[in-house]
């Protein structure tokens, strides 16, 4: 019988959508209805079952799937003996203490002796025992950045992605407990061709999240500076140049992270280039 591997992923929101987007992007083709819980790849030997994120690490450190990718924050929080295999760079935000805004915050001891509202309890109770702040921790679920607008707590600690709910609440962000993303977990009971199903899996997310942080650049540039244009965007081992009709000119492609392109573009027209083309990459494979 063949091999096949499982991922698990949320079911729903913007953590399930770029999921699903990474693996298109890596060329595995999967179909689902709206209802369904679990779905088959088409053209590689992958199944996705779609659960709650707080399912997840239960799921993949039981086995029941090889793989999930979920929040390094629900990863941390409960604490299931998975491994980390790749950041994946999304569903990026923060698990911060926020409280009301009127309060003039001295630092974390300030908590002492608070009463703190989380779903992340775990976590938060890891940070107040390092920071050496005894507070009581409130476990709700949902809507936790109500809690001291009703008296249930003097603060909460909650997942913050643009701090805007805060601020409609009446509440200022004072300290980080975590920083959080997306990330590929796997589980420790797998058999070799799961393993080998799942690295398969890994060298293709790779390849794909290589390619959105790096830009394709074309440029021509007279002979002389080609040297020079060489140190400030030097490729992957070095760019590709290519004798232009015109004599004395050349064409020069490299790759290179996004953000280094544009710390340099103003030294590249000092320099002479011209012409300059940015073009998106689709994969890259080192």
């Amino acid at each position: 019988m063949e091999s096949i591997l499982r991922i698990a992923i949320q079911k729903k929101g913007r953590l399930s959508e770029k999921s699903l987007q990474l693996l298109k992007e890596a060329g595995i083709s999967i179909s689902n209805g709206s209802s369904r819980l679990k779905a088959q790849a088409s053209n590689f030997p992958l199944e996705v079952l779609f659960l709650r994120d707080d399912d997840i690490p239960q799921y993949v450190a039981e086995g029941v799937a090889q793989a999930g990718i979920l929040g390094e924050n629900v990863v941390a929080e409960k604490a299931f003996p998975v491994e980390t295999k790749l950041e994946l760079g999304f569903a990026k935000c923060r698990l911060s203490l926020a409280i009301p805004r009127e309060i003039d915050y001295p630092g974390p001891q300030w908590f002492e002796g608070k009463k703190v509202a989380t779903t992340y309890p775990g976590i938060l109770q890891q940070f107040l025992e390092k920071e050496g702040v005894h507070a009581q921790t409130e476990s709700i679920s949902g809507s936790v950045e109500v809690a001291p607008g009703i008296g249930l707590a003097d603060g909460i600690c909650d997942i913050v992605s643009t701090g805007s709910t805060l601020f409609t609440n009446g509440l200022k962000e004072v300290e980080t407990v975590m920083r959080s993303q997306a990330i590929l977990v796997a589980s420790p009971q797998m058999n070799q061709a799961q393993e080998a199903l799942l690295e398969q899996l890994i060298f293709r997310m790779q390849a794909v999240l290589r390619a959105r942080k790096r830009k394709y650049i074309l440029l021509n540039a007279p002979n002389e500076a080609i040297p020079a244009i060489s140190q400030l965007l030097p490729g992957m081992k070095s760019p590709t140049v290519l004798p232009l009709a015109e004599e004395g000119w050349s064409s020069l492609h490299t790759v290179v992270h996004e953000q280094e392109f544009w710390d340099v573009i103003d030294q590249l027209k000092k320099l002479g280039a011209e012409g300059i083309l940015v073009t998106n990459i689709e994969k890259m494979i080192l």
